[in-house]
């Protein structure tokens, strides 16, 4: 077995699938056309090899980190340019993960850890940005003049220790006549950490804190548990209030809560957290309420919460757990990229939630989250659409539940929710006496539902 310690650059395009369905042969001519023209002489120029195509992506291999950087931050620039001059749905975009480590040879190919890193982190770069691991950064910090924005430490998938993740991009270049802003360098965990060691240690003599703020703003109240209705379960507690749609179209609203809602169904299937019922979470939607107050009412100690804009085909979520005891984040995301690509970042939100409470996941309950995704958007949107109009509960907006949802069966047969829900709303206008006679199409009449 041969290794090699390598600079190894994974890149894919965004939306591709969107891509090819709108318009396959301009696609793929684009595509063709860029990689010869761009793509290719800028490897060439930093001394890559392309170890394998795989359709919407890419595997590099560079012997020097700084080349496989260099190289992804210039193709990532140029091909702003050229998206500039280029309608939306022309456009390329390309998210690009760079890894410094150790990689398996075998002919041409090469495998291991190191690939597997890259990979993971073209998965989480946003659109035109790239994102390198901290092995890769050590190397390049001085040596190019990028701007490197630190992220944090982040698990990933098969992946057993934490990377430190890190933005980079060119450095931005100040207006005619004026002196360009020094950027704040990065901290490393290490230095808040002591600092947060020394103010632990000065503030030991306190002795009750009703209150937790940063000095920088108001204060922020914390739960109570002698305030709370219930007792706080013996195990992590967790309530996930509606996802907040701020997205120009009001009629996205449904997106958001398909989203709070998949949360919440996904969280239930783990045995190691206590997780509130949507019926319960779903009261305080639409209204200004405070974690503390949330946490007292349902008796949890963790509040998950976040917001939903989609414009399109591109969708921008945020999330956020806060432990309400203290007032402090537990954990904290962004997801910017392609609506189809919504299953993963659930999937993601999942794990960082169990990783955050310590919670044991076991196979079994990873086989039923992942049972219940559908296999494509388009059928996701039907079920929200049908069960948003079913939690209407009333004739009409049932019988146009059941269109949303046997469309959703219909685009995905394997969509167990889909067909849950759909026996509920079939259930429902029997139990209501909405059923005029036994044969029709579904209609409402007089305020009554003609159904097959």
């Amino acid at each position: 077995m041969e290794r090699r310690l390598a600079a190894i650059l994974a890149a894919d395009i965004v939306g591709y699938s969107r891509l090819m369905e709108a318009d396959e042969a301009d696609t793929l001519a684009r595509l063709k056309s860029t990689r010869e023209n761009l793509i290719d002489p800028k490897i060439a120029a930093h001394k890559g090899r392309i170890v394998k195509l795989m359709g919407d992506g890419a595997l590099i291999e560079f012997s020097s980190v700084v080349d496989a950087v260099g190289c992804a931050v210039e193709i990532q620039r140029t091909m702003a340019e050229c998206n500039a001059e280029l309608p939306k749905e022309k456009q390329l975009e390309f998210r690009i993960g760079v890894n410094l480590g150790d990689v398996i040879v075998e002919g041409q190919d090469i495998y291991g850890d190191g690939v597997n890193v890259a990979a993971r982190l073209e998965g989480l770069a946003e659109p035109g940005g790239v994102l390198i691991s901290g092995t890769a950064f050590d190397q390049v910090e001085r040596k190019l003049d990028f701007e490197f924005e630190f992220l944090g430490e982040q698990k990933l998938k098969n992946i057993e220790k934490p990377i430190r993740l890190y933005r980079a991009g060119p450095r931005a270049r100040a207006a005619s006549g004026t002196v360009p802003a020094k950027r704040k360098r990065y901290i490393e965990w290490r230095r808040p950490a002591v600092a947060a060691t020394a103010l632990i240690l000065i503030a030991g003599g306190v002795a009750l804190w009703k209150v937790v703020g940063d000095g920088s703003g108001p204060p922020v109240e914390v739960a109570s548990r002698e305030r709370m209705a219930l007792p706080l379960p013996d195990k992590p507690s967790i309530a996930v209030l509606p996802f907040t749609n701020i997205s120009s179209d009001a009629g996205q609203e449904h997106f958001a809560d398909g989203m709070t809602d998949d949360l919440i169904t996904d969280l239930s299937k783990l045995s190691g957290l206590f997780v509130i019922a949507r019926n319960s979470t779903f009261v305080y939607r639409g209204k200004p309420v405070k974690i503390s107050q949330v946490a007292e009412e349902l008796g949890v100690r963790y509040v998950l919460e976040g917001s939903v804009r989609r414009a399109g085909e591109q969708v921008r979520v945020n999330a956020q757990l806060i432990d309400a005891l203290t007032g402090g984040h537990v954990w904290a995301d962004r997801f910017d990229g392609n609506v189809a690509d919504i299953f993963a970042v659930q999937d993601i939100f999942v794990a960082k939630i169990v990783e955050a409470l310590q919670v044991n996941l076991t196979t079994t309950e990873k086989t039923e989250i992942a049972r219940a995704k559908p296999d494509n958007i388009a059928a996701k949107e039907a079920f929200e659409e049908g069960w948003s109009l079913y939690l209407r509960y009333n004739a009409k907006d049932t019988a146009a539940a059941i269109t949303s949802l046997k469309k959703a069966t219909e685009l995905d047969p394997e969509y167990g929710r889909a067909y849950a829900a759909l026996a509920l709303a079939y259930f429902r206008v029997v139990d209501s006496l909405w059923v005029k006679n036994s044969v029709g199409t579904n209609h409402i009449s007089g305020g009554e539902l003609t159904i097959t």
